[in-house]
């Protein structure tokens, strides 16, 4: 991992950034933008002003940074995240679990759209990640150990704090959302996943699968971040669903989700 990169990177950050720890940061996934409701808004940064970052080239992110307040918390959003499937390296799919890790943030959440697995689980359904499954064959923290990311190895035992999953829980029940906890199976894409890897995947306990959040979760682990992880059920996973699958379903099924979005995140900010 190059730190120079985010040694750069951060220079492109208002000092307002630093000043006070965020209470909560959110990176937001496919389908997420706008899932926000702020009071007042302290910073905007676009992605495409960060030195060695740039704008996202997927659909549906955002790529702008925004430090807001809401209910007298401080929240510091990610609207939009890279993938390593961009081949821009590892430095951009972590960079804001890094800048929060700067900034003095303890606790993230994470949200992405997923392909559903499990039996239960139809488009615009809620799952709380209580695990995960690196599919992938490759980790962030690979490479020269950075003691500022905590130990050499680890543990990954309880990546999703419970008490954050209780939260989104009692939240989505008091929303009247349909919401399971579940376990998130993370590839690199940018393909979508084939039959036959899906009920590999079903097979090893994973609930969705997606492309994204796993690297974050990993890396906020290790640094000690508390992690809360939502996944929005886009569609049915390939063999599950009956029609080939396209970013374009994600995208509807996120924008049909968006006031539930904004509800359950809103929720759980007041409930921190």
């Amino acid at each position: 991992m190059n730190m120079n990169f985010f040694d750069t990177a951060a220079g492109c950050f208002p000092d307002v950034c630093f000043k006070m720890a965020p209470d909560l940061g959110i990176v937001l996934g496919s389908g997420w933008g706008d899932a926000l409701e702020m009071d007042d808004v302290l910073a905007r940064v676009p992605y495409a002003d960060v030195a060695g970052l740039g704008a996202s080239a997927v659909q549906g992110h955002a790529g702008e940074f925004i430090l807001y307040r809401r209910g007298g918390r401080r929240i510091a959003a990610w609207c939009g995240r890279h993938h390593l499937y961009e081949g821009l390296g590892w430095e951009p799919v972590v960079f804001p679990i890094e800048m929060l890790r700067r900034m003095g943030c303890p606790s993230v959440l994470l949200t992405n759209a997923a392909g559903g697995i499990h039996a239960n689980l139809r488009p615009g359904d809620f799952v709380i990640l209580k695990d995960h499954i690196n599919a992938a064959g490759v980790n962030p923290l690979l490479g020269a150990h950075n003691p500022a990311w905590g130990v050499r190895f680890p543990d990954m035992s309880a990546v999703y704090t419970p008490r954050y999953q209780e939260l989104l829980c009692a939240g989505a029940y008091r929303l009247g959302l349909r919401v399971m906890r579940g376990v998130y199976a993370y590839t690199t894409g940018p393909c979508y996943e084939t039959p036959a890897e899906v009920l590999a995947f079903k097979g090893m306990g994973a609930d969705v699968v997606g492309m994204s959040t796993v690297p974050e979760a990993i890396v906020a682990r290790a640094c000690g971040f508390k992690i809360a992880a939502l996944s929005l059920v886009s569609n049915l996973a390939a063999g599950i669903a009956q029609a080939p699958l396209n970013h374009e379903e994600v995208m509807a099924a996120g924008r049909a989700a968006k006031p539930q979005m904004r509800l359950l995140i809103d929720d759980f900010i007041s409930r921190l």
